[in-house]
């Protein structure tokens, strides 16, 4: 398996970051693709990235936060138009991401009618099933096999990880979340561990509520560590990165995470990518 880091930005707009986003790849060739959440800008990651939401076996959501899935309905839509025949794209998510999905298709209501109306051989709209999610589902995508795990994210409820394992490599995603047991299950003995994460220490000097507010609804980066070194994790992967650091920072959040973690640590720009 292959992790790609779509989007490591945050609900602050970044000319460098995406949104929110990950992408696995597996099997020959790379050919089994499966999409973590869905931020911004994540379809045009996927591009650089050698991917498309046509090649998607399925996409996995963690949670119903804005910049975690504003770009679906690019995802959504990129799929339908570039599909010869029609091809349900599949989506897995917490309750209420059917309300979210039949919502967004219904404002894109107009555009389907445009496409249809238009392409003698586009005569379907866009195919999309849908499968909400709770604790201790667990479902097979290609060679993949994947757990579902809660996380806590509170006032946003349900929030879930994804535990997804092939051929003996365990790949631990997951959304936003403070340590929970839960995030304990998710992780326990992964490979590699993704994990949005901010600098509390960075954030508690910024003097604005809203930004105070995030504090007790994150995981630091400290937190992360501990939580890969409690559960044996191989490799901590750093993403969702608030404030969004420069390269030449990136040293200093790895030194943070290395106080508690003596496993690999990878932070990284967008499209950073680990090999399991």
């Amino acid at each position: 398996m292959e992790i790609v880091l779509l989007g490591t930005g945050s609900p602050i707009p970044d000319p460098n970051r995406a949104g929110p986003a990950t992408l696995i790849k597996a099997g020959e060739g790379g050919l089994e693709q499966v999409l973590i959440d869905a931020g911004r800008g994540c379809v045009m990651r996927m591009a650089a990235a050698g991917s498309l939401p046509v090649l998607l076996s399925g996409v996995l959501i963690t949670h119903l936060h804005s910049d975690h899935l504003c770009a679906l309905n690019d995802v959504i839509t990129t799929q339908w138009v570039m599909t010869n025949e029609p091809r349900p794209l599949r989506i897995w998510g917490p309750v209420g991401i059917e309300r979210f999905v039949d919502r967004t298709l219904d404002a894109l209501g107009p555009d389907i009618g445009y496409r249809i109306a238009h392409h003698d051989d586009l005569n379907w709209g866009p195919l999309v099933e849908i499968s909400e999610v709770q604790a201790g589902d667990s479902f097979e995508l290609g060679s993949m096999q994947v757990s579902v795990h809660p996380t806590v994210h509170t006032p946003v409820e349900p929030t879930v990880g994804y535990r997804v394992e092939r051929e003996g490599k365990v790949a631990a995603l997951a959304g936003d979340t403070i340590p929970c047991a839960g995030l304990d299950q998710l992780t326990e003995n992964a490979d590699a561990y993704v994990q949005t994460v901010i600098r509390d220490d960075l954030v508690k000097l910024v003097p604005v509520e809203r930004m105070q507010d995030i504090l007790d609804y994150h995981s630091s980066v400290e937190q992360a560590a501990q939580t890969a070194t409690r559960n044996k994790v191989k490799t901590l992967v750093l993403t969702h990165l608030v404030p969004a650091p420069q390269p030449e920072q990136y040293d200093e959040w790895r030194a943070v995470a290395a106080q508690h973690f003596n496993g690999e640590i990878v932070i990284g720009d967008d499209l950073t990518s680990v090999s399991l």
